[in-house]
Parts: C-alpha cells; sequence; structure tokens
C-alpha cells in the first residue's frame, strides 16, 4: 500500500492568533492515524518568536501528543534527527523568503521533502501555507506583495489571506491578468486546503462561511471556484 502525503496549508487563523478554538489543530493531529503524534513547530518565518512557541506549546500541550520545536537563531539541533521522528510539521507564519533562505542554508527544504515523501504530514499558516507549493504570493517586503518560488512538494500557486488582507484580491486579479501567473489557489482566513497526494482535497473551514478557491482568467474575467468543504 502506498504511503499517503498530506499538506494542510492555513489561509490565516489558529493558535498563532488564539489559543481557545484549536478545531484545525484537532484535525491536523487526526491526519497522523497516532494515538500520540510526535508535532513538531518551525517558527523559522518570525525569527523564532518567543510569544509564537508560548502559544504552540499552551495548545498542543492539551492534546495527546508530543510537541516540539526548531530553533535556527539559538543553538541549532541535528535536523535530520529530528525530523526522522516526526509525525506532522506545522510552520509558522511570518516572513517567507527570510525563513526559506535560512532552510537552504541548512539543508531542511531537502529533509523536509524527503519526510514528506515518506507519509510526514506537513502544514502551517501564512508562510507555513505557501512553502509548500511550487509559487507562493507572500508580503515579505515591506512595499508590495510578490510571486515568490517556494519549495515545490506540490504543483500550484497559493495565496493565503485571501479574504482578510485587502490588497490579495486585486493582486491575484493583475497577475493573472499580466500573466504573471496562470491560477492560484486562494485560501481564506480562518480556512485551510488539505492536499493529499499532492492535489487538493477539501477545504477545511474553522471559521464562519470560510472557503478556499482555484482562481483563474478566462475571457477577460477573473474566476473564483470554491473547492468542495469540510466545515469543522
Amino acid at each position: 500500500m502506498s504511503t499517503e502525503r498530506n499538506i494542510v496549508a492555513i489561509g490565516g487563523g489558529g493558535f498563532g492568533r488564539i489559543t481557545k478554538d484549536n478545531k484545525i489543530e484537532k484535525y491536523i493531529l487526526s491526519l497522523s492515524k497516532k494515538d500520540k503524534p510526535n508535532i513538531c513547530f518551525i517558527p523559522t518565518a518570525t525569527g523564532d518568536n518567543d510569544a509564537y512557541k508560548v502559544n504552540y506549546y499552551d495548545v498542543f500541550t492539551k492534546f495527546n501528543c508530543n510537541p516540539s520545536h526548531i530553533d535556527f537563531f539559538k543553538r541549532t539541533m541535528d535536523l535530520s534527527s529530528h525530523i526522522s521522528k516526526q509525525d506532522i510539521v506545522f510552520v509558522g507564519g511570518g516572513n517567507t523568503k527570510s525563513m526559506l533562505a535560512v532552510w537552504r542554508d541548512w539543508g531542511l527544504d531537502n529533509i523536509l521533502q524527503e519526510a514528506y515523501n515518506s507519509g510526514v504530514v506537513m502544514s502551517g499558516v501564512s508562510a507555513g501555507a505557501i512553502c509548500w507549493f511550487e509559487k507562493g504570493i507572500t508580503d515579505s517586503w515591506a512595499d508590495d506583495l510578490a510571486v515568490i518560488e517556494c519549495m515545490g512538494f506540490v504543483d500550484g500557486i497559493c495565496c493565503p489571506h485571501y479574504d482578510e488582507e485587502p490588497e490579495r484580491r486585486p493582486f491575484v486579479k493583475k497577475a493573472l491578468e499580466n500573466n504573471t501567473i496562470d491560477h492560484c489557489l486562494g485560501v481564506e482566513g480562518n480556512c485551510a486546503l488539505h492536499l493529499k497526494d499532492g492535489v487538493p482535497f477539501k477545504a477545511i473551514n474553522f471559521g464562519s462561511n470560510k472557503n478556499s478557491y482555484m482562481v483563474t482568467h478566462t475571457e477577460g474575467n477573473v474566476l473564483e471556484k470554491s473547492f468542495e468543504r469540510i466545515d469543522l
């Protein structure tokens, strides 16, 4: 039997903002099929922000799992050894460009690729949502949004915060009209896009009627087709 590969790309929300409503965290934990999964948080995109790590442990120590994290701006553990023991990886939000640069220098991108191929559940929010795709739409630069090359574990171009940040939809529309991109996976806040074996499976709504979309441009019109949805 082949190994199922899962990615949960969250458009916004979760324990980084609120530690009381843990619907999406429970959903991610359920994908491991383990009674007590090992889950590793990687907060590189915020420069290993301490408050973010506190929120992570506040949430995941409530559940039947073994939470850990990886630091890059303090002394760094043996990455290959640690990731090989994990059932789930969760990547935090922040500056995608800086995060990927650090990862590539340490070789974490290749370690994560191997883990993903072996069935480790990959998940994350914002920067941690787009990093798995070929490309993502990021606000890593202060003056404007940009399309950035990501790790390419799965095909596609992903845009988080699709409904939360007012500049996101217009940027996607302009990029489609200019043929900078030929499609976009738009993921709203309090929603995630769950991919199985590299293919979008369902939108996971953990807010109030939130969606994920395949956004395309045809005959002068921008089309948003919502994915089938699971409401948590």
